[in-house]
């Protein structure tokens, strides 16, 4: 047989998510004959959580260990283009009609909203759970970068984000609690503080990070309830 090819690692910035435990999600669908597995080609697949391969894995177990106890569990698949698209979603439209007694989507949890706004009548459960958004060091590990505070100020920073990276999201230097380029929180990570300053000396740059930065615009954040972006051009 030959061997799989690794999917390819894309430059961009992502949400990571993995899959619930079995149990919760055997919990979910405890009772019903019919279930339709929906997974989604976007960041899940990347991260190898919810792509069309995940969908087959996840629905063969329900399978199986419905039959192990046994029963008999009908667990259809079908893997949409995005689940946070409306234009997507609505290709379910036709499979819905075949009548399922749950839909389990393998997507980032804005997926199953979508689905369960779109399809009222429907119960909709979430196989996965979001970690956070990141990027790939590696094949297989992946790495938060960004908690989308709506002001980014990387290039004050070398590149880098404390706000994501410091385990006290602190913007005007490090705290005294970190040693050896390492946090105090967790001795496996790296004070991005010291990065920072390490890379902005690289760069004859140190300067910069003299005295205290300019006020941060908080008002973005997702302290002010949930966000939305308008683009006029595109809504025309």
């Amino acid at each position: 047989m030959p061997r799989r090819q690794p999917r390819p690692i894309p430059d961009t910035l992502m949400i990571i998510a993995s899959r619930k435990p079995f149990a919760e999600i055997k919990g979910f669908v405890a009772g019903c004959s019919r279930i339709l597995v929906a997974g989604c080609r976007g960041c899940v697949t990347v991260c190898n959580a919810g792509g069309s391969k995940e969908v087959e894995i996840l629905a063969s177990l329900l399978r199986l260990d419905a039959m192990r106890e046994g029963g008999r569990l009908r667990a259809d698949e079908i893997t949409l283009e995005r689940q946070c698209d409306p234009e997507y979603v609505e290709g379910l439209a036709p499979r819905l009609s075949e009548g399922y007694d749950a839909i389990l989507s393998m997507a980032c949890p804005v997926g199953p909203q979508f689905l369960a706004e779109r399809f009222p009548g429907e119960r909709v459960f979430p196989a996965l759970n979001a970690c956070f958004m990141g990027g790939a060091l590696a094949h297989g590990v992946w790495a938060e970068r960004c908690q989308a505070c709506g002001d980014c100020v990387v290039h004050r920073f070398g590149g880098l984000c404390p706000v994501s990276r410091c385990a006290k999201s602190l913007l005007n230097g490090p705290c005294g609690g970190s040693a050896g380029g390492r946090c105090e929180v967790s001795g496996e990570t790296e004070c991005v503080w010291h990065l920072i300053v390490e890379r902005m000396e690289a760069a004859g740059r140190l300067g910069e990070l003299a005295g205290a930065g300019p006020a941060k615009d908080w008002s973005a954040s997702r302290d002010g309830g949930p966000r939305k972006v308008v683009r006029e051009e595109l809504t025309r």
